[in-house]
């Protein structure tokens, strides 16, 4: 008998929500709906006051807009009756968070509080919550915090206490009025189940919370004394296990989705984490890299180690019985992106048009013409700051050996070879602790569009680079852990094992390119290490004179 699962993937941009055969992982339908108010990192709806550089928001009632748009979509393009559908899943970007009344009510969604900034969902790249990350950071070193060690020594502004420090310090009302600080992927379980679970692997990885549970209360109030019960007051100290049953669609719930009443809603998850078991890996040594507008990182691993600059490592995060490692870079898709956006001359968008290709794909075709090192350039890929391994918001781009020869295409070129070095950096930092990595496994949009970048990769990393089976394989991975909630599979090792997917393309480091890209990661080192380790602040000084400039 016929039974089937819906995964949504929450992106930066938009919600996608994936119909999926759960006897063999066949994905019989899909359907995106981006956000009506997309990223806010200009002013607020219906406002035209600026926000402050490095504030990037979104609108809760956007999520339930994709809800009430995909999966009824989904169910008439696949041609499946609401009573087949045994479980939905969600992922989400993180951390991304939002105060809440006891209720759930978004402050954002109440008159008096809508044209207040801080009352908004906190996007995982809002990155405005730097000084409040260092805070963290050097009151726990100061008082010999554990836990930090589990965080690479850092923890990062796109952290979850980083945010809400933010709120106390600079909205100390916005921080009274909300009864809850919530991670998005949560308050949306909430909508769709009536119930208020938190999940484990958002906890463990973006809010400090080890075996021992969250830091303790005298550190909340080191750093200030109204933060002390910070997680007593609005938050939650039991968690809901990945692959769990959070509870079953409320009555509302159904009515958006044209789903069944009491239909199996799984406990939530991270896009990147509910990603590694969607391209069947499950066994230490693949490393699993999201590619899209950043990039994350995941492994597992059977021993704990303290890793530089790794986001997080948690027990049972990613694949129940390993340790869970996360690293990630803050800017990888949004680089190309900002270069094609604002920075690539007319005439070759006009070329690109006129060869029927999208601009992306004629600057590759273009950069693809190239040898390693032919451009002549080097890039630091910190557009967006440095998330694995420096964990530092406030560094910025940087790109060096331009010439009035330099053209488009071979700055493409170089931002593409900038982020694989960073990846680069990554891996080295865990072979170095002795987390092996011996395979790469590349998902998202970035590696299925861009044949060049598939190859820089494997050539600077010197590993075999594989592909996700899917388009879509964070909400594939949502779609399998809501099989194992709705109980259709014991495990996600089970679910994995028959519905997991990998293309049979494997892209092999080329052999002659190698000295090149390694004498070009040497120099990249340099740069990386002179401006990202205190060598050279120029970076800092620049960004505090923009800030003094605008008078922030």
């Amino acid at each position: 008998m016929a039974s089937y699962t819906i995964g949504v993937d929450f992106g930066t941009e938009s919600g996608r929500a994936l119909l999926v055969d759960t006897r063999d992982g066949r994905e019989v339908a899909s359907a995106v709906h981006p956000y009506g108010d997309g990223v806010i990192d200009q002013h607020l709806p219906g406002s035209d006051k600026p926000l402050p550089p490095d504030w990037a928001l979104q609108n809760p009632f956007d999520y339930i807009d994709v809800l009430k748009h995909t999966i009824p979509a989904v169910l008439k393009q696949g041609g499946v009756s609401a009573d087949e559908v045994k479980g939905i899943a969600i992922d989400f970007t993180a951390c991304t968070m939002l105060p809440t009344k006891a209720d759930g009510t978004p402050l954002c969604g109440l008159d008096e509080w809508r044209n207040h900034p801080h009352a908004w969902i906190k996007l995982w790249k809002h990155h405005a919550a730097q000084p409040e990350a260092d805070q963290i950071n050097e009151t726990a070193r100061q008082r010999g915090e554990n836990w930090l060690q589990r965080y690479g020594g850092k923890i990062s502004s796109e952290w979850f206490f980083s945010k809400a420090l933010q709120i106390l310090h600079e909205a100390p009302e916005v921080y009274q009025a909300a009864d809850r600080l919530i991670e998005a992927a949560d308050w949306v379980i909430w909508q769709l189940t009536g119930v208020e679970v938190r999940n484990a692997c958002t906890a463990g990885y973006k809010a400090m919370v080890q075996d021992e549970g969250y830091p303790s209360r005298e550190y909340f109030a080191a750093l200030h004394p109204d933060f002390a019960d910070v997680v007593d007051s609005k938050m939650q100290r039991t968690f809901g296990q990945l692959g769990q049953k959070a509870g079953g669609l409320t009555a509302q719930a159904a009515a958006w989705t044209g789903l069944r009443e009491g239909t199996a809603v799984a406990v939530a998850n991270v896009d990147a984490h509910v990603t590694y078991p969607a391209v069947k890996a499950t066994r230490p040594g693949t490393m699993v890299i999201i590619m899209g507008t950043s990039s994350c990182h995941m492994l597992i691993g059977d021993k704990l180690q303290a890793v530089e600059g790794m986001c997080g490592v948690v027990r049972d995060g990613i694949i129940p019985g390993y340790y869970g490692y996360e690293a990630g870079q803050s800017g990888v898709g949004d680089i190309f992106a900002w270069f094609v956006n604002h920075a690539v001359p007319p005439e070759y968008h006009e070329a690109a048009k006129k060869a029927g290709l999208p601009i992306h794909s004629y600057l590759e075709q273009e950069a693809a013409k190239q040898k390693p090192g032919e451009h002549g350039l080097l890039a630091l890929d910190w557009w967006n700051g440095n998330r694995s391994t420096l964990v530092d918001a406030d560094l910025t781009g940087l790109l060096i050996g331009g010439t009035l020869g330099t053209r488009a295409p071979d700055i493409y070129r170089a931002l593409i070879e900038a982020t694989a070095f960073g990846t680069r950096v990554i891996i080295e930092a865990f072979e170095g602790r002795g987390v092996p990595v011996t395979e790469i496994i590349a998902a998202g949009g970035l590696p299925e569009k861009n044949a060049l970048l598939k190859q820089i990769y494997a050539d600077v990393t010197g590993r075999p680079f594989k592909l996700a089976g899917s388009p879509q394989a964070p909400a594939l991975g949502s779609a399998m852990h809501a099989a194992v909630a709705a109980g259709i599979y014991p495990n996600i090792e089970a679910a994995a094992e028959t519905m997991g997917k990998l293309k049979d393309e494997v892209v092999e480091p080329i052999a002659a390119h190698r000295p090149i890209y390694d004498q070009l990661y040497a120099d990249y080192k340099m740069l990386y290490d002179t401006f990202g380790r205190g060598g050279n602040d120029v970076m800092k000084r620049l960004k505090a004179l923009r800030r003094a400039a605008r008078g922030e």
